[in-house]
């Protein structure tokens, strides 16, 4: 099959980044106003706390993903539906289950969504260890985001090759190393040291 290629564009690119950027912003405000507890987790946290070493290393990202309790997912879906959001409940390809994701707009596809991941919950049934809490979180410029440790938990639980690339960018700017070892469940210390050592 041959697909046919629009010119590089600085503009598609920037645009691009700046979209994951406002979506981001949009349902952060959305969830704030309607004080629905959440924290932002996966590519878009790990940019936020490698941003505040080194602004040079963030690494662009695509997905949105909120961290938020299965209780309450009505009241999300209520105060996102407001901002302009649809809720829809897809199957998560690759892992049985569903995904439950607010489309940006009727014309939206779900890579341009808010994925959820649900707190204290498993992503996937033979994950090591269940999502972090909400609670483990911190308020930054805009939105509530996860704390580190939490992120580095669940990066190690999910361990995807994205993961480790998000591990690494940790590492590579200072906010991981062997001293966080300690402070992880045995199963995922393997994992840290592992990837750490592979870095040497």
């Amino acid at each position: 099959m041959v697909v046919a290629l629009e010119p590089v564009s600085w503009t598609r690119m920037e645009n691009a980044v700046e979209n994951v950027r406002r979506r981001l912003m949009k349902a952060a405000a959305a969830l704030n106003s309607a004080h629905v507890p959440y924290a932002v987790t996966g590519g878009n946290a790990v940019a936020a706390w490698v941003s505040r070493v080194d602004e040079s290393a963030v690494r662009n990202t695509r997905d949105v993903d909120i961290l938020l309790r299965r209780e309450h997912l009505p009241a999300a879906i209520a105060a996102m539906k407001e901002a302009g959001f649809i809720h829809r409940n897809l199957s998560s390809l690759g892992q049985g289950g569903t995904l439950d994701v607010f489309l940006d707009g009727p014309e939206a596809r779900p890579r341009d969504a808010v994925h959820v991941v649900f707190a204290n919950e498993r992503v996937r049934a033979d994950n090591l260890l269940p999502s972090a809490d909400v609670s483990e979180s911190e308020e930054t410029e805009g939105f509530q985001l996860v704390s580190l440790e939490a992120l580095v938990r669940m990066k190690l639980t999910a361990f995807r090759d994205k993961d480790r690339v998000h591990l690494r960018d940790l590492a590579d700017v200072g906010l991981i190393d062997e001293e966080l070892t300690s402070r992880l469940p045995e199963p995922l210390q393997e994992r840290l040291t592992a990837l750490l050592q592979s870095e040497e």
